[in-house]
């Protein structure tokens, strides 16, 4: 009870004035002091930004300019940071300032646009009547398998690399062209290690269908990039705008700890598979919540 009162009455009153000394003694606005005491990266943008699914922009965005910053579109970001540079009275040669604000909105920005890319290569249902789509399906084959000839676009041979049945198009439902697109990725810009990965998801006694695995793990990078959880890893990541290729370098990172976790683990069987997955997404989840996170595999 005391607790509800006192934070009633920080925001209603003490707040107010705590914030006029602040800026008296210092001769910076809050927002000022925020850029410029926290680090680069997810603390700084953070700190300014919607910190998560159902959480708002912090208080410093007091006015509608500002509560209106973190959902600007790339092109509209110089123009919000000098109106509100002109509404908080902060000089324009004020290079420091207008920079680090600048980062911090395309990264917020970017982050948005990031997720509706990913969402829209999601709904792409995977189309065996489209050429490229096929090409991008033989080109796994041909990545992950280099000395065996696929014998028919429909044959049992695709279970050889972990889908389910005769016509791996049917896997890809769930996750439609994202799941395709992910896997391609991974075994392009990391050749040696998809084939070392394929060739333990293979084990007698450990074995998993990797590309089954593997379409899962999408589905695991897109629940996380969708409730707000890549925030800070992308943040720390990327000066600017997250890119397609800052979700794929994530994925990789994914694909590649699953497989050391899963034999790390020792499962008895890939009946408890979705248990070890879950407690692999907990694992994931708990790094992402340090503000310093870089989760990348590294060439």
């Amino acid at each position: 009870m005391w607790a509800h009162v006192w934070g009633f009455l920080y925001s209603k009153y003490f707040r107010f004035w705590l914030k006029w000394i602040l800026r008296l003694l210092t001769g910076k606005c809050e927002l000022q002091r925020v850029l410029g005491g926290a680090e680069a990266g997810a603390r700084r943008t953070l700190s300014i930004g919607n910190g998560g699914p159902g959480q708002g922009p912090r208080d410093c965005l007091g006015s509608v300019i500002l509560r209106n910053a973190v959902h600007v579109e790339e092109a509209e970001v110089e123009k919000c940071v000098r109106d509100i540079m002109k509404e908080k009275k902060i000089e324009q040669k004020n290079t420091g300032f207008k920079t680090n604000l600048h980062i911090s909105l395309l990264q917020i920005s970017g982050y948005k646009k990031l997720y509706l890319n990913v969402e829209n290569l999601r709904k792409v249902p995977y189309d065996s009547e489209n050429e490229e789509h096929e090409e991008q399906l033989i080109e796994l084959w041909n990545l992950l398998m280099p000395h065996e000839n696929l014998k028919a676009r429909i044959s049992k041979q695709w279970c050889d690399i972990g889908f389910q049945g005769d016509d791996p198009k049917t896997d890809f439902r769930g996750m439609g062209l994202l799941g395709l697109v992910n896997l391609v990725y991974f075994s392009k810009h990391y050749t040696n290690e998809a084939r070392q990965i394929l060739s333990r998801s293979n084990h007698p006694k450990l074995g998993y269908s990797y590309a089954i695995v593997g379409i899962n793990l999408t589905e695991m990078a897109y629940s996380l990039l969708k409730n707000g959880a890549l925030k800070a890893h992308l943040y720390n990541m990327v000066s600017g705008l997250p890119q397609m290729e800052h979700f794929h370098q994530f994925y990789c990172y994914l694909v590649y700890e699953f497989d050391k976790f899963w034999f790390e683990e020792e499962p008895e069987s890939i009946m408890h598979f979705n248990q070890y997955r879950e407690k692999f997404h907990e694992k994931i989840k708990g790094l992402l919540l340090d503000c310093n996170v870089v989760l990348t595999l590294q060439d």
